[in-house]
């Protein structure tokens, strides 16, 4: 339960109650709310409480709090905002993730709260306002990083710069970017954006820029400018290659009892059973730590086993580098889980109700009008529905245009092309998809993706491309047929020939034969009748159902089907038969003549389907090196993450995008399918994702309005490189 408010500190009284950041910093041992114009100002001796609350569109609001500690932070203000951090948590719930950020470490989404970059400034926070006028300092920093920037300050001397990096040469006139012959172009892109906001917060927009290339220095006075801040020119020493090769650390799991003492957990692989709910452990990953508290556990606990964490970090003599995370149970982090074997895909229904329940009862309890945090929300797909469509069934190496009427009637053993042109902004914009039946044959699954492949590069305006699995399918395709059926077997000669040699019953539907249809959707425009198999254990509460038969149609309501599933039900008749009047039968209801017609009654699932909650996108940069595949998470993302150098995807975890830039590595719709592929087999997000899950590739300048969503979008940028737009 919360804290009630007369013990909880003022300055958190309305903390996360709205989406956003806030900023508070500890001064003389009280907590002081930093100004939105000074958030970017932490000062090195000071210690800050940083709390980001998202409130996504499904799902219970999300909090992380981040305790910063400059490299000057007196030791009792650091203990003071470790526990200033488990307070604001336990005021939120229990419901948060949190952080110890160090300066010059810190992770990746801390930093991203401050694009372009963060810039400690020397000495301490004062809440009184004061001039700080003198003689310009100059500054010498270094810049690391590709999607967010670690700047460093550095000693302003020569023997600082090298080949690999990039650094910025502040002086009171003119700000100089030099770029380390071995820097990529992302780094140089970002040292950009550094330079203009210094630029704008400490020149006021009023100063020269210098860029500075390594190794160029004849004939530019920029470059003889540049170099006589140092003394002069002087040959850069190179750094010897290293040699040194990165082991996998020894993960360690420890107990953390009641007094503070770490208790090892003798075991070379763990497992979540191993977590009790009224105990705190430690797992420690080396350059990774973290700190899993029960949900039985008293705020006392948890501050003891943070205090002990901390103890342990010091007296190790682990360096600055070892990030401390603090998680409670049902919220653990996707490297946290990734150190456990068979940890479960999905989060546990009772959690996930608890926490919304949670976090409805304190924001009622601080005031505000809240009755309840809002149910899953249907995804509306963002496409036009004005285009055409085309529909090819695919039999090996051929494909067979379809006449209109049969554009949706979709067969499981078949594989499908179906092309969608639509009116988008300014053009028309093209959709393939590959659909690929549950129980096609692998030749047709191989052929349809060849096949959209071959389409997709001989057009002329880069189309969007899908590969989708039925069962799988992502809203726009069901919004792009509207009014789809699905039915068992196939046509195509491989599936036919399958069911001839194994000698099995050819399940394709015939209007003769006891046929059972599942009826889902959300509109009429948007609806599906899927053929399951025709047994009374196919049936489920939570759906309506069509029983047609060669004498008679029963349409069968489930109990917890609602009054939307009723409307879909009577147009899904029409449908299948306009001229056969159904005998409606309720759940519960049912004579003995339907049930004799699915072979009996038998047990099927009469309890609510909760779907859970979608979280919002991640979006992932895909790095692609002699054949290694590594993935990296850009938090906190925007259009401008869009570089055209590299290959991104989005996973929103019904579906996944690849995005490629015009400039990178990756040439095919072929190759960038393949690495949707193995990001789904990686697991990277330990979701659990089906092999299943909609792939689209989508070309950097043809990004379809169902990508774009998931952005601010501005239309107006162009498709240059990032590097050279900046400049």
């Amino acid at each position: 339960m919360p804290i009630i408010n007369k013990d909880l500190d003022p300055a958190f009284q309305t903390a996360g109650a709205n989406p956003g950041l806030e900023v508070w910093c500890i001064e003389n041992q009280q907590l002081v709310p930093v100004s939105e114009s000074d958030l970017r100002k932490f000062y090195t001796g000071s210690a800050y409480i940083v709390l980001n609350a998202v409130f996504p569109k499904n799902g219970p609001p999300h909090y992380d709090i981040h305790y910063w500690l400059g490299n000057d932070t007196k030791k009792v203000d650091s203990s003071l905002a470790s526990d200033k951090a488990l307070e604001l948590d336990a005021a939120l719930g229990s419901c948060s993730v949190q952080y110890r950020e160090i300066q010059g470490q810190e992770s990746q989404k801390f930093l991203s709260y401050f694009k372009p970059c963060l810039i400690p400034i020397e000495g301490v926070f004062t809440s009184k306002q004061g001039n700080l006028n003198g003689e310009y300092q100059v500054s010498l920093y270094t810049c690391k990083g590709d999607y967010v920037v670690h700047v460093k300050e550095v000693p302003f001397l020569r023997s600082s710069l090298n080949h690999e990096d990039v650094f910025i040469l502040d002086t009171a006139l003119k700000i100089f970017l030099f770029s380390g012959c071995n820097s990529t172009i992302q780094e140089r892109a970002k040292g950009l954006e550094v330079v203009q906001y210094i630029k704008d917060n400490k020149h006021g927009g009023k100063c020269e820029v210098a860029t500075i290339e390594d190794g160029k220095f004849v004939g530019d006075s920029d470059v003889g400018e540049f170099w006589s801040l140092f003394g002069g020119y002087a040959p850069i020493p190179r750094d010897p290659p290293s040699s040194q090769e990165s082991v996998a650390p020894i993960v360690k799991l420890f107990w953390i009892n009641l007094q503070g003492k770490l208790c090892p957990i003798g075991s070379n692989t763990f497992s979540k059973e191993m977590l009790e709910s009224d105990k705190c452990y430690m797992l420690d990953c080396d350059n990774e730590i973290f700190v899993w508290m029960g949900r039985q556990t008293l705020l006392t606990e948890r501050r003891t086993a943070i205090k002990a964490t901390e103890d342990f970090v010091r007296n190790e003599g682990r360096s600055d580098k070892t990030h401390t995370t603090f998680l409670s149970e049902g919220l653990e982090s996707t490297n946290f889980r990734s150190h456990f074997t068979n940890w479960p895909k999905t989060v546990e229904t009772r959690l996930y109700e608890e926490g919304r329940e949670k976090v409805a009862a304190i924001f009622k309890h601080q005031g505000y009008d809240v009755k309840e945090l809002p149910d899953e929300v249907d995804d509306e797909p963002s496409i036009d529905h004005s285009g055409t469509i085309k529909v090819w069934r695919v039999d090996g190496d051929e494909l067979s245009l379809l006449p209109v009427t049969e554009h949706t009637r979709l067969y499981s053993g078949d594989c499908y092309v179906v092309q969608y042109t639509f009116p988008g902004n300014g053009r028309d914009e093209t959709l393939f998809y590959a659909w690929l039946g549950s129980r096609c044959e692998m030749e047709d699954k191989t052929a349809a993706i060849s096949h959209i492949n071959t389409m997709a590069d001989s057009s002329r305006n880069n189309p969007v491309m899908a590969q989708i699995h039925e069962g799988k399918e992502p809203a726009q395709f069901f919004s792009i047929l509207q009014r789809l059926i699905i039915f068992k077997g196939g046509n195509s000669s491989g599936y036919k020939k399958r069911i001839e040699e194994n000698g099995t019953v050819d399940e394709t539907h015939n209007e003769n034969l006891v046929a059972l249809f599942r009826v889902q959707g959300t509109s009429p425009d948007n609806m599906q009748a899927i053929q399951v198999n025709q047994v009374s254990s196919s049936l489920n509460s939570s759906y309506c159902y069509i029983v047609q038969t060669e004498a008679a149609m029963y349409t069968w309501i489930g109990s917890l089907s609602s009054a939307r599933d009723h409307t879909l039900l009577d147009r899904m008749v029409e449908l299948l038969n306009p001229t056969q009047l159904p005998v409606s039968v309720r759940e519960g209801n049912e004579p003995d003549i339907f049930w004799d017609v699915l072979g009996g009654k038998a047990e099927y699932p009469k309890e609510k389907e909760i779907q859970g909650f979608i979280d919002d996108p991640h979006l992932f940069a895909l790095k692609i090196t002699k054949g290694d595949f590594k993935v990296k998470e850009i938090y906190n993302y925007t259009q401008d993450d869009l570089i055209t150098e590299d290959v991104l995807l989005l996973d929103c975890q019904r579906e996944i995008y690849i995005w490629v830039g015009l400039h990178s590595v990756v040439k095919s719709k072929q190759e960038a399918l393949n690495l949707g592929l193995k990001f789904l087999e990686m697991d990277v997000l330990v979701e659990g994702l089906s092999l299943e899950v909609p792939i689209y590739v989508v070309m950097e300048g043809y990004e379809p309005p169902f990508f774009t969503r998931f952005f601010l979008w501005d239309h107006s940028k162009a498709n240059v490189s990032l590097l050279r737009s900046k400049l």
